[in-house]
């Protein structure tokens, strides 16, 4: 992909990489392209039915390159996507449709957390340290926690980390529910690609539709996720994914799912 941001398949699961472990992953403008352009490649390969995002080096990241990403910032804000790409922290433009697993270690600042709260499974090592510290730099949060992570771990929770910029350990975050699963340093990218590929082996058309209809809940409310459950059910129900599902249920062995 480019010196940034690493980008490996393994079979249907896209591994990106942050990649500038000499500045602890701090997050430069090249960078915040290169991810964009990552998110763009998982969604719109067929193949891929999965992502695990993880970091090179100690840590995830220590936040923004502000001397590089602040002269960037114009009247309308930070426009860093570019053509092609899909805005990784999804506060604007495409939503992915796929799963995306995160694999956090060392120090994870600001936009590392909010990278978390935009994926959906957060593996984290047991060296991690958390900050959403912008109040410090006189800035606010602006990839999604100031959404995301009064939802995900309640409004005190949030508001305790997010108000103070206090750095926070891994057992708060497991506490909280920021992490789902905290893991040996050094085992946490096989732990998140053991579970992508768990992922990627079910039926992508109903994982993607269980994906989708639990975001319409959270962005669109209940009776709008409701009441898209049956035709959904109905569609999947006249797939070829779902006669195999019932095939494979009745021989007593493994489907083999191929998204149609």
């Amino acid at each position: 992909m480019g010196e940034r941001v690493s980008v490996e398949r393994d079979g249907q699961v896209l591994l990106i990489g942050l990649n500038r472990p000499e500045k602890r992953n701090a997050a430069d403008f090249a960078m915040l392209q290169e991810l964009c352009l990552a998110y763009g490649e998982l969604e719109r390969d067929p193949q891929l039915r999965a992502a695990v995002v993880f970091a090179h080096g100690d840590h995830f990241t220590a936040g923004l390159d502000l001397a590089d990403v602040a002269p960037r910032i114009g009247r309308d804000g930070l426009d860093l996507v570019p053509e092609g790409g899909i805005n990784p922290w999804q506060v604007g433009g495409p939503s992915i449709s796929k799963p995306v697993v995160i694999a956090v270690q060392g120090t994870c600042l600001t936009l590392g957390i909010e990278l978390a709260l935009a994926s959906d499974i957060v593996i984290a090592a047991d060296s991690t340290t958390f900050g959403q510290i912008e109040v410090q730099r006189g800035i606010l949060p602006f990839g999604g926690a100031t959404i995301r992570l009064p939802r995900a771990v309640g409004w005190g929770n949030a508001m305790r980390w997010m108000l103070t910029g206090d750095m926070f350990p891994v057992t708060e975050a497991l506490r909280i529910g920021l992490v789902q699963e905290v893991v040996p340093h050094g085992t946490q990218l096989d732990r998140a690609l053991e579970l992508a590929q768990r992922i990627a082996a079910q039926a992508p058309l109903a994982v993607q539709a269980t994906l989708a209809n639990a975001r319409t809940a959270i962005r669109e409310g209940d009776e709008a996720a409701a009441t898209r459950l049956q035709p959904e059910l109905v569609r999947l129900a006249a797939s070829q994914d779902a006669a195999e599902g019932i095939r494979a249920f009745l021989a007593r062995d493994e489907p083999e799912f191929t998204g149609r």
